[in-house]
């Protein structure tokens, strides 16, 4: 059976990346059409990697919490399903036994999620932290790749049945970035939430004042 938990040295939030980007204004037209992996482009620029690796350090106590206690939730759900294979191996089996049995492992199974989440939040937050600031150049990062490449329209590589290497521009991206975000922080703020950066963003390009932060004390929203 696949296993509920991966031991991860690191949890990184998933991006949310806007596939809509304005294409540069050019002198004259162009019919260049490029892929390119925007989340795959964050995760890999210099400012990302470094504080991938600073979180490993200053995070490392959580980090071997969560993987030893992954492990051990994991061995105890196995234990769990092992016992339910039993008895619905069996020529008639007890429905009403792996009915309970089921309803042990999913129940043990959402705490055992729920306690890992609250283990990891520190450093997952630290990480979205992380993304948001390199997301805030995303848009001057592509646009500056599409000139350099002489692009007109950007495609997800997931969107494209067939294509040339060099189609692929994500590497153009990773270097803009490196340009635009040479190093970014890991030290979470107070009241940070996750999206806030980005949301902030979005309301000062509407003209709109920026959220406030979350109360003191709240707990901080994982992923």
């Amino acid at each position: 059976m696949k296993k509920i938990f991966t031991a991860s040295a690191l949890a990184v939030a998933a991006l949310s990346v806007s596939p809509m980007f304005a294409a540069p204004v050019a002198a004259q037209s162009r019919t260049g059409i490029a892929v390119a992996d925007l989340e795959g482009a964050v995760r890999r620029s210099g400012a990302m990697t470094t504080a991938a690796q600073q979180i490993q350090t200053t995070y490392k106590a959580q980090i071997d919490q969560y993987n030893a206690r992954a492990t051990t939730l994991q061995a105890e759900l196995d234990v769990l399903t092992a016992k339910m294979r039993e008895e619905a191996s069996k020529a008639t089996p007890n429905q009403t036994t792996l009915q309970t049995m089921g309803k042990e492992r999913q129940d043990k199974s959402q705490a055992a999620q729920r306690e890992l989440a609250q283990i990891e939040s520190p450093y997952a937050t630290a990480a979205t932290y992380a993304q948001e600031q390199i997301q805030l150049r995303l848009n001057d990062a592509v646009k500056a790749a599409m000139t350099a490449k002489k692009v007109d329209l950007l495609l997800n590589p997931e969107a494209v049945l067939a294509r040339e290497n060099n189609a692929d521009i994500t590497d153009a991206v990773v270097a803009e970035l490196n340009r635009l975000v040479p190093s970014v922080s890991t030290a979470v703020p107070q009241g940070y939430q996750p999206g806030q950066l980005l949301q902030n963003a979005a309301r000062a390009a509407q003209g709109a004042a920026p959220a406030a932060p979350a109360p003191t004390g709240s707990a901080p929203t994982t992923r």
